[in-house]
């Protein structure tokens, strides 16, 4: 009683007090009711944490280093590359999985990561248990490029007379063992009945700079790390996989014109996060993604670089990663592939 009079609140106060009071109640309960779309909407407040799990230079960088440019622009924040290279992406892909699930830790990932589990029956993790899939960034097709003064020939027809000739004598980098790089070799070697000696690097970068030093004789690359250096010269695109020509190098044959007709092997990069995202945060994340994909300048450096932007939903993604892993489990067990 004594709290009702002298010394307490007067009438006026304590509406002013239950107005308050509700107001924050309404305000906890509508942020209970939409699962926290307050969190979403501040998504990002903080510098994102890119995991690239191949080193600087590679195809997963053409792409990662032109989205986190426009990242900062469309969000304001920066999206920091974190390139963690080795045994064949898994290195990298390990580490992502064990990011803390707050949308401040992503992974970009690729073809390779669909075929790891059919090359490394060790992995510590599960690409399609430990992440949830967000979205393809990008499809590419792969290229046979050659040093041009280590392996002289014009054209893939004098390539395959060369190879030939030379049984064992010349070499493809990759970008490491499993990798689709390698397996794009194995299956080449498996359709024309040759035989070149596979040499794994730590990632697509380090075999292309020993390729273009002459240090390899070819390689089966990502279009995507390749582009550049087959527009200076440096080295000379034979073949692009797949049954048509890619539209950024109308020049170069395709497989099916050259006599490869079931020769089709692409690299795709896609955006993972660790298992337990928020499903808001996810949300936002694909929103904003989306419209980094519709940006001009991305456009414009994917087209150069002879990719496809994704364009799925996150469960077509998910759906498109299952059915990779089934098909390069097949690829695998075909070649008889093995790590070196």
């Amino acid at each position: 009683s004594s709290g009702c009079n002298g010394g307490g609140l007067g009438m006026s106060e304590q509406n002013m007090q239950r107005r308050t009071l509700l107001a924050g109640a309404t305000a906890a309960g509508l942020a209970m009711a939409t699962g926290g779309s307050w969190a979403q909407s501040a998504w990002p407040n903080k510098p994102v944490n890119l995991v690239v799990p191949f080193p600087a230079g590679g195809g997963t960088d053409a792409f990662a280093r032109p989205l986190a440019a426009q990242f900062s622009k469309v969000t304001g924040k920066t999206l920091v590359i974190d390139n963690r290279g080795g045994a064949g992406g898994t290195v990298g892909a390990s580490y992502a999985a064990k990011g803390a699930p707050d949308g401040y830790t992503l992974f970009m990932g690729a073809v390779h990561h669909a075929i790891a589990p059919s090359m490394y029956p060790r992995l510590d993790y599960n690409i399609e248990k430990d992440f949830v899939p967000l979205a393809l960034l990008a499809n590419v097709p792969q290229v046979l490029v050659i040093n041009p003064k280590a392996v002289p020939v014009s054209n893939f027809k004098q390539f395959l007379e060369h190879v030939k000739r030379n049984p064992a004598k010349l070499n493809y980098g990759s970008a490491g063992a499993g990798t689709s790089h390698h397996l794009a070799g194995e299956l080449f070697k498996q359709q024309t009945g040759t035989f070149i000696t596979h040499i794994p690097y730590r990632g697509a970068g380090p075999a292309l700079q020993d390729l273009i030093a002459g240090n390899v004789d070819m390689m089966f690359d990502g279009l995507g790390s390749s582009a550049t250096h087959i527009k200076s010269g440096r080295i000379k695109a034979l073949m692009v996989s797949g049954n048509q020509r890619n539209p950024a190098f109308p020049d170069v044959p395709c497989a099916a014109e050259v006599g490869l007709p079931d020769y089709t092997v692409t690299t795709w990069y896609g955006l993972w996060a660790p298992k337990g995202t928020p499903a808001e945060v996810q949300a936002r994340i694909v929103e904003d993604i989306s419209r980094l994909g519709t940006a001009d300048e991305i456009k414009a450096i994917w087209a150069s670089n002879g990719a496809d932007y994704g364009g799925m939903t996150q469960a077509q993604f998910a759906s498109f990663v299952s059915a990779e892993v089934g098909r390069w489990a097949q690829v695998v067990k075909a070649a008889g592939a093995k790590l070196d």
